[in-house]
C-alpha cells in the first residue's frame, strides 16, 4: 500500500511537471496535438499508478519521450510555417463580409445551430452584423462586428478616460500578510498596522487589502470577522 501511495505522488508530481513544460493554456485552447499528448500522458501515468508490478520506469520513459517530442514539434513549428500549417492547421473563414461561407462550414462540419451558438456565447445574436467569423486552430471562433455594430467606446462618447492602467499589489490574502509583496509596494508592516487599527481589525481578519501606486487601497474584511 505504501509504495502504491509513493508511485501515485511521483506520477502525480511528473504529471504536473510535464503539464507546465507544455505551456499555461486551458483545455479548451490547446492545439489539437497539444490535446493528443495530454491525453496520451495521462493515459501513461495510469497505467504503473493502478498496476504495482510494472515498473515505474515503464510509465516515466514513454512520459518523457512523449513530452519531448512535443517540445520539439513545438520549436519546429515555430521557425517552420509549413510545419506549423501541419501541426496546427490554419483559420477558417465562416462568415465573411456578413454571409456564411457555406464550403467552408461543410469542410469544418459545423452546422449553423453551433455557429449560432457560439456566437451567442459572445452576445451576438444577429449574423448580419458579422463582418468575419473565423474558426481558429484551437477551435474557438473568433468574430469581429461591423463598425457600426461594435460597442461603444469612451473614446466613442467624447469622455477622456485614464491612460495609465495601475497593477495593484497583494498586501494581505484570506488572512496572511504577504511581507515580500511589501518591499514590492515600498510599505513596511507598520504602515499596514496603522491601516489595519482605522478598520478596526487584524490581519487575521482582512480577507484581501491591495494597494496602488498611486495610493488607491481595495480593503476587504472577512466575512463573519467583525
Amino acid at each position: 500500500m505504501l509504495i502504491c501511495f509513493i508511485r501515485s505522488i511521483i506520477l502525480y508530481l511528473l504529471l504536473i511537471l510535464a503539464i507546465r513544460l507544455m505551456g499555461k493554456r486551458q483545455i479548451g485552447e490547446m492545439e489539437p496535438s497539444e490535446l493528443v499528448i495530454a491525453l496520451l500522458i495521462a493515459d501513461l501515468a495510469s497505467v504503473p499508478m493502478q498496476d504495482i508490478g510494472t515498473p515505474l520506469l515503464s510509465g516515466i520513459i514513454p512520459i518523457f519521450t512523449i513530452l519531448a517530442i512535443e517540445l520539439l514539434l513545438s520549436v519546429i513549428s515555430y521557425h517552420s510555417i509549413p510545419m506549423r500549417r501541419i501541426i496546427c492547421g490554419k483559420p477558417v473563414i465562416l462568415i465573411e463580409n456578413g454571409k456564411i461561407v457555406q464550403k467552408n462550414m461543410k469542410k469544418t462540419r459545423l452546422t449553423t445551430d453551433e455557429l449560432s451558438e457560439h456566437l451567442r456565447e459572445k452576445s451576438i445574436t444577429d449574423l448580419s452584423t458579422v463582418k468575419f467569423a473565423i474558426l481558429e486552430t484551437n477551435g474557438q471562433i473568433s468574430a469581429l462586428l461591423y463598425p457600426q455594430h461594435q460597442p461603444l467606446t469612451p473614446q466613442d462618447a467624447g469622455q477622456v478616460v485614464e491612460t495609465e492602467l495601475e497593477l495593484p499589489v497583494t498586501l494581505i490574502s484570506e488572512g496572511s500578510l504577504l511581507k515580500q509583496n511589501l518591499k514590492v509596494a515600498k510599505k513596511t508592516k507598520a504602515w499596514v498596522n496603522s491601516v489595519l487599527e482605522q478598520h478596526h481589525c487584524t490581519i487575521s481578519q482582512v480577507y484581501l487589502f491591495t494597494l496602488t501606486r498611486s495610493g488607491s487601497i481595495c480593503f476587504i474584511k472577512k466575512e463573519g470577522k467583525e
